[in-house]
């Protein structure tokens, strides 16, 4: 029972994080607030027992992106001009995005559910043929490092074409441009 109102406090907070997004103007504070939203979310993932996602959240999302977003705020400073026009299209897109985010969900198994093809069909094989295949006796590690190699590789080259990106833009400027 104390389990579901950690789970709903969290829920909780990070709904009252993501309004305070919307409604916050000065731009230190929402970057503030967005490396608030990414410990949540890895308090969250550390009570659904995803670690290493809870690790990964915690590492790039409130620290490496917290760092990086304050970098460029010490550039070209806090202040937000105020809209110039209320457009209702990328709230549309955001509903109809979010509809068929959900309604691919509805096809789930819940969460848990030892019928679940991953509890039936997956899991077994790695747990199985992964001494023989990798010989690495633990099976996280295992999963983590070899079966999804590539997809880790992936997330690295993807965090480090972000990190030059940005270090492009940042760099990009010039002593003339400045006076």
């Amino acid at each position: 029972m104390t389990e579901q109102w950690v789970d709903i406090a969290l829920l909780a907070f990070l709904a009252v994080t993501a309004v305070a997004l919307i409604r916050v103007r000065n731009l230190f504070a929402v970057v503030m607030l967005f490396g608030l939203y990414s410990l949540l979310s890895a308090g969250l993932f550390v009570v659904l027992d995803a670690l290493d996602v809870a690790l990964t959240e915690a590492a790039v999302g409130a620290g490496i992106a917290t760092f990086l977003m304050l970098g460029t705020l010490a550039l070209v400073g806090s202040g937000q001009d105020p809209p110039r026009h209320r457009s209702w299209l990328p709230l549309a897109v955001v509903i109809v995005t979010g509809a068929a985010l959900v309604y691919g969900t509805l096809d789930m198994p819940r969460f848990g559910d030892p019928g679940a093809p991953a509890h039936r069909y997956v899991a077994p094989r790695y747990l199985e043929t992964m001494p023989e295949e990798i010989g690495i006796p633990n099976a996280v590690t295992a999963v983590l490092g070899s079966y999804r190699g590539f997809d880790t590789l992936g997330e690295v080259v993807v965090i480090f074409t972000a990190g030059v990106g940005i270090l492009a833009l940042i760099g990009g400027r010039s002593e003339e441009a400045e006076e």
